[in-house]
């Protein structure tokens, strides 16, 4: 197999994780409409690779403004050695900190995504968050996450914590890419997958709530003429639904 191969299976898995649940993709662009039009927060998480997915929907071109990613420093890929991202996803307690630490709060959305969904953090901030009367949604690989044992205290995974569970339908260690004379698979799907799911799902929650009669905060492209004065607008109107300026 090579690129060409890879491609292929990005599309394919896009399709059926999108066109295969729309139940749960229904449910997730209900529930971030919902927050928004309610005046309620709207926050992403995810440790290491699995934060891409934050930085890819928050104070974007054509994203919604009341996104808000949860960059704990510890867990993003800047951090070194790297190797200590893996070790903190794993310890107690620090999901609860995160979100005391991040305005979360009843009402709010949490959308965490996490790939094989057994570490530690994201179970524990999904658990607290129900606590709290936070909506959760989980973008994972349920494929992965049955193969493999909880490190949470709970013995749970996230798709066994989470309100709406939606399925990145990748492999058991996400790399889907067999290479004749390689051992090890190559080519992981979980982030393009990822993005698109959760693009997808913003869209879908716009249409939403136009057709509810709300006009949805989107950011136009800083570099378009009329750019910054229509940003500028919707930064004034939520600004207590944004917490990265």
């Amino acid at each position: 197999m090579n690129g060409k191969d890879y491609i292929d299976i990005v599309k394919d898995t896009i399709d059926r994780a999108y066109n295969g649940q729309t139940e749960a993709v229904n449910a997730a662009s209900d529930a971030l409409a919902a927050a928004v039009e309610s005046k309620h927060n709207v926050f992403v998480f995810g440790c290491s690779h699995a934060g891409i997915i934050a930085e890819e929907v928050f104070y974007r071109t054509g994203g919604l403004a009341v996104i808000n990613p949860i960059f704990f420093p510890a867990m993003m890929l800047n951090t070194r050695p790297i190797t200590m991202t893996s070790a903190l996803e794993r310890v107690s307690g620090i999901g609860t900190v995160i979100l005391d630490q991040n305005n979360v709060k009843e009402g709010d959305l949490l959308i965490l995504h996490s790939v094989s969904g057994r570490n530690t953090v994201p179970v524990e901030m999904a658990t607290e968050a129900h606590k709290r009367g936070v909506k959760t949604v989980c973008i994972t690989n349920l494929n992965y996450s049955r193969a493999v044992t909880s490190r949470h205290p709970s013995g749970k995974r996230l798709f066994e914590v989470c309100d709406i569970v939606i399925d990145n339908m990748g492999e058991k260690g996400d790399a889907a890419v067999t290479v004749e004379g390689l051992p090890e698979k190559i080519g992981p799907t979980s982030t393009a997958v990822g993005a698109a799911l959760i693009n997808a799902i913003v869209i879908d929650a716009v249409n939403k709530m136009i057709a509810d009669g709300t006009v949805p905060p989107v950011l136009m492209s800083a570099n378009l003429d009329g750019g910054d004065e229509h940003n500028a607008k919707i930064f004034t109107e939520y600004k207590d639904n944004i917490f990265y300026m």
